[in-house]
């Protein structure tokens, strides 16, 4: 999964660290995603969803909000106002780069910045919601201890997780005015709820509010035995899982349409990224494949290699042939299926008297049926007959062996 590792200035002019994870194949859509009250873009949960929804073709933006991080600024002079400016800056980045996303993705606090900032992003299609508050102002009571000294003193130090942070007193009265009732309820976005029942940070009292505000399309899904953070891999990987699935329905995510077919008769082989080996092939105008190379040799591993279509050729044409015979035949021949493997011998080896290296593919021939023995010896021989068989055996040898 490629990542691009990019900055963009955030509400106050400060500079925001962020990662950009990008599909390999196809780019279909855009996903910010917004992390938990003082963690970072690169927390396990964040890294896992980014790499499963690149996968299926959904490029994600994680950022660091100010102060937090490797990100520019004082968290101390921030406030939920402020992530939710940072978003809109980071939704402004990516839409500067021809990628406006349509999918905010939002986890705990994050999750509340997303409700309250999705109406003013005309490109969001769709918000997801992980362990979010139903009230902003739920997140002081991590330290409740503390807000008299910062009412009094204009900040202090609170120990969260064990980690010394500093809050600001302009936070808490600004994350204790927020309601978000309404954002919810004006939203005219899809809304995934995702929670755990025993997140013991945020209750999943407020999954049932945050639905309960919301209009239809809307969805909620258990992370059972989760915790707050989704620490466990399987569990991340599951809400990965979900959000893609629930996604394709509301983003319309439809790959692009092949390279414009070629006449008749054409196999067409097209450059598809110059900067690896992927390739767009046409046989005609009606069918398509992509083929390259594997990451060891300099590729993408996104299709056969050349290779794999000369064994894929030899193996088709092989199953092709015997059941054309013992159709012809009229022999109980139930399935065929051919292993083809290729490698590079010596000609000895291969019987010939050139020092030079040729190619061997070694073809195991599987019958499935109640055929006798005498059937399954001339099947074996009919693969021999195959147009390219005949083709390749001219500078190659072909073993045939019996499966």
């Amino acid at each position: 999964m490629p990542t691009t590792r990019l900055t963009f200035t955030g509400h106050d002019g400060a500079e925001l660290a962020a990662r950009l994870d990008m599909p390999e194949g196809p780019h279909l859509a855009t996903a910010l995603f917004a992390h938990c009250f003082t963690c970072s873009k690169d927390i396990p949960a964040a890294r896992r969803i980014a790499a499963r929804l690149a996968g299926a073709g959904i490029a994600v933006l994680r950022f660091d909000f100010t102060g937090l991080g490797h990100s520019e600024g004082e968290f101390e002079n921030t406030t939920f106002s402020s992530n939710v400016g940072d978003l809109e800056r980071a939704a402004e980045a990516l839409e500067a780069r021809g990628m406006a996303p349509s999918l905010l993705i939002g986890h705990s606090l994050g999750g509340a910045a997303v409700l309250r900032v999705a109406g003013r992003l005309a490109s969001v299609k769709a918000v997801v919601t992980i362990g979010a508050p139903f009230d902003p102002g739920h997140v002081t009571h991590n330290f409740a201890g503390a807000l008299e000294r910062i009412a009094a003193d204009g900040s202090a130090e609170v120990d969260l997780g064990g980690r010394p942070i500093r809050i600001g007193r302009a936070f808490v009265e600004d994350v204790s005015a927020a309601a978000l009732a309404p954002d919810i309820a004006a939203l005219k976005k899809a809304l995934l709820i995702l929670h755990a029942p025993l997140d013991e940070v945020v209750g999943i009292d407020n999954a049932a509010e945050i639905f309960r505000a919301a209009r239809h399309p809307k969805s909620f899904v258990t992370l059972c035995n989760a915790d707050h953070l989704v620490t466990r891999p399987e569990d991340a990987e599951y809400a990965a899982e979900v959000i893609a699935a629930w996604a394709a329905r509301y983003l319309e995510l439809r790959p692009p349409a092949p390279p414009p077919g070629a006449p008749e008769g054409i196999v067409r082989v097209s450059e598809a990224d110059r900067d690896g080996f992927l390739q767009d092939i046409n046989s005609g105008p009606r069918h398509h494949a992509v083929a390259d190379e594997p990451r060891a040799y300099g590729g993408t591993d996104r299709g056969m290699s050349p290779y794999g279509f000369l064994s894929a050729g030899l193996g088709a044409c092989t199953s092709m042939t015997i059941r054309m015979y013992a159709r012809r035949k009229d022999w109980p021949l139930d399935h065929v299926r051919v292993d083809v493997s290729h490698d590079k011998v010596h000609a000895q080896d291969a019987g010939g008297a050139s020092p030079e290296k040729v190619d061997r593919f070694i073809r195991t021939v599987f019958l499935e049926g109640d055929l006798s023995d005498e059937q399954r010896t001339r099947l074996l021989e009919i693969a021999d007959k195959c147009p390219v068989h005949r083709t390749l055996e001219a500078s190659s040898e072909i073993v045939t062996r019996a499966g």
